[in-house]
């Protein structure tokens, strides 16, 4: 899953929300270094992700972009699902999008020290740009797709997958909305689980 996703999952705290944004930085058992609720946020973020990769519903959307975009497709999949939990905001939050974009960004400011450079130095284009709100929109979506392709260097022809996403519109969506209930429940049992049990 991408960004929107994992700060979804995380819950009400802010740190733990802090820790599964950052968490792709932190390797192995680095985490430990860390204040517990930036440890629980990364473990969260490693099982979300062990969960999306073995599921099968996931799989069957990721199988339909495999010949274009090879292993690149698991990373369009996640783009394209973010789309969908943004678009459908009001399904699964009372609070509108752009408040709990805001309220998320501010907490990345308040806890600034923390973040790795890796983030702070990406922090002013996402808060610039707006990328959360943004995968609201097609539009949105073809511009994160454009700026992935330009990191492989064009390689990925990323920034293609916004035909995908129009042509097989329905069914990603009908996919994303089957897997999402699943994880849901699957990361709250794990937030539960590593509430009760990281010190």
């Amino acid at each position: 899953m991408n960004y929107l996703a994992h700060i979804y999952l995380s819950g009400n705290n802010h740190l733990v929300t802090i820790g599964n944004f950052m968490a792709d930085g932190i390797k192995g058992k680095n985490y430990k270094k860390y204040q517990r609720e930036l440890k629980i946020g990364i473990l969260l973020h490693r099982h979300i992700d062990t969960f999306t990769d073995a599921h099968p519903v996931v799989r069957q959307s990721t199988k339909r972009l495999h010949k274009k975009y090879g292993h690149y497709s698991g990373i369009i999949v996640d783009i394209l699902y973010d789309h969908f939990l943004a678009k459908n905001w009001h399904h699964y939050s009372n609070k509108p999008l752009p408040n709990y974009v805001d309220d998320f960004y501010n907490a990345l400011k308040t806890h600034y020290n923390i973040l790795p450079t890796r983030i702070q130095k990406m922090m002013p284009y996402m808060i610039a740009d707006n990328w959360l709100l943004s995968y609201a929109s097609i539009e949105g979506i073809s511009r994160v797709l454009n700026g992935m392709n330009k990191r492989t260097q064009n390689r990925s022809g990323m920034n293609e997958a916004v035909k995908e996403l129009e042509d097989f519109y329905d069914d990603f969506e009908r996919e994303f909305t089957t897997f999402f209930e699943a994880l849901q429940q699957s990361s709250k049992e794990k937030l539960n689980e590593l509430n009760q049990t990281i010190i």
